[in-house]
């Protein structure tokens, strides 16, 4: 039951983020992943591939960061649009758009970090194959 409610405030907090923005976060964290477990997987058969993977990761992963910043900018200024066609809003609606418009660079940020992680442990583990 307790998986099931953190399902559901993930995909609750996803739908509210913005569907087109946080997917494109969501494709660019799932492509890091894949490219991280390619370059694990090559580390002894093919190090020059594996180091071309965590180029390749490195980029999804500041897209990734780039496109909830973007989503975010893009969410502030629909919120003070809104702001601007209402006169005089609700501090509530005000901190509903303002944590509608924070989400994408929350996920954003979220992908980086776990890039990051992936990016750390295969350097290092690509340095450590060098000098054997």
């Amino acid at each position: 039951m307790n998986s099931l409610v953190i399902t559901n405030q993930f995909a609750d907090r996803f739908s509210e983020g913005g569907p087109f923005f946080m997917t494109l976060i969501l494709l660019c964290l799932l492509l890091s992943i894949i490219l991280l477990v390619i370059g694990f997987l090559n580390v002894r058969k093919n190090p020059r591939k594996s180091h071309k993977m965590l180029k390749l990761v490195v980029d999804a992963s500041l897209l990734g960061l780039v496109i909830g910043f973007l989503a975010s900018v893009i969410g502030l200024i629909s919120a003070f649009d809104s702001v601007e066609a209402i006169g005089d809003p609700s501090p509530a609606l005000f901190a509903g758009g303002l944590k509608v418009s924070l989400l994408t660079a929350t996920f954003g940020l979220f992908s980086f970090i776990i890039a990051r992680i992936g990016i750390l442990f295969l350097r290092w583990r690509l340095n450590a194959e060098m000098s054997e």
